[in-house]
């Protein structure tokens, strides 16, 4: 008689527990030896991006700096859905990106506001595309709008705004939709300094709330590392990940005073030496 059916005559039970396996979480987003390619003009091709990789921890804070053309825009575009690789893959939560996905927000270096919109019609946008109801959307724009210190410009349009009200407009629109990975080219850099520092603070505390993984394109390595958990520095064109940098500096940050800190200071000294090499480099054509 089979002694696994009758553990009753055969002593001691089976052991049933299956081994433990490792389970991989899953990357917000992944680049695996991606390559972009453009025809120019003169029907040459330009290489964008090369054997390109890069991964995205869920709720990861993740910055790039490089060189001025080295691919970071493009970078997000293929991320976004908005172009596709000519060899590689780009994946969300492992699956592969096959266009526009309703999971990642964008928020670009230009506002990207409805000029004929107020604030609340602008914020309200998002939702009501989505299929929210109005009423439900209205709720919902009025509290992202307090959220972002804009209560009572409800009903001003942008050209009646300050450009730090329209990013904030801007971030509002883009985290009432609760996206789960959050794209950002440059979009604080047209702002004078100190409304570029009350918007960099806004804009931690709403990814403290949200929890989403964002990605954020700067030209200001200053800037990369108060944000960020990780600044990864690109080579000149065509692109690839030269080097990755964990900013071990505590969260909650106060960007004003962070910059003076001498562990800020050091954190920079190091990422600043590659990214200047990649900045010769492309001043050399290399």
């Amino acid at each position: 008689m089979d002694c696994f059916a009758r553990n009753d005559l055969c002593g001691a039970e089976p052991n049933l527990e299956l081994p433990m396996m490792d389970v991989k979480s899953p990357s917000a987003v992944e680049l695996k030896n991606v390559a972009r390619r453009f025809v120019t003009p003169t029907g040459d091709i330009l290489s964008a991006l090369e054997d390109f990789d890069l991964t995205i921890a869920p709720g990861e804070f993740f910055a790039i700096v490089g060189p001025t053309g080295c691919g970071k825009s493009t970078t997000l575009g293929l991320i976004a859905g908005l172009a596709k690789p000519q060899a590689g893959e780009v994946t969300l939560f492992d699956v592969p990106v096959e266009g526009v996905d309703s999971r990642v927000g964008f928020v670009f270096q230009q506002d990207a506001v409805f000029p004929w919109r107020n604030v609340l019609g602008n914020v309200m946008a998002g939702p009501l595309f989505r299929g929210v109801p109005r009423a439900q959307a209205e709720a919902t724009a009025r509290d992202w709008i307090a959220r972002v210190g804009l209560k009572g410009f409800e009903d001003h349009h942008p050209h009646q705004l300050s450009g730090g009200m329209r990013k904030r407009v801007a971030l509002a629109q883009t985290f009432i939709n609760n996206p789960q990975v959050l794209l950002m080219d440059e979009p604080f850099s047209a702002l004078d300094v100190q409304t570029r520092e009350l918007m960099q603070e806004e804009l931690l505390q709403l990814w403290a709330q949200a929890k989403s993984a964002v990605l954020f394109v700067t030209h200001d390595l200053d800037e990369a590392i108060l944000l960020a958990d990780r600044v990864a520095v690109l080579t000149t064109r065509p692109a690839r990940v030269k080097s990755v940098h964990t900013i071990d500096l505590p969260r909650p940050r106060d960007v004003a005073k962070l910059r003076y800190d001498e562990r800020f200071i050091a954190i920079a000294r190091n990422i600043s030496d590659d990214l200047r090499e990649e900045v010769l480099r492309a001043r050399a054509g290399h």
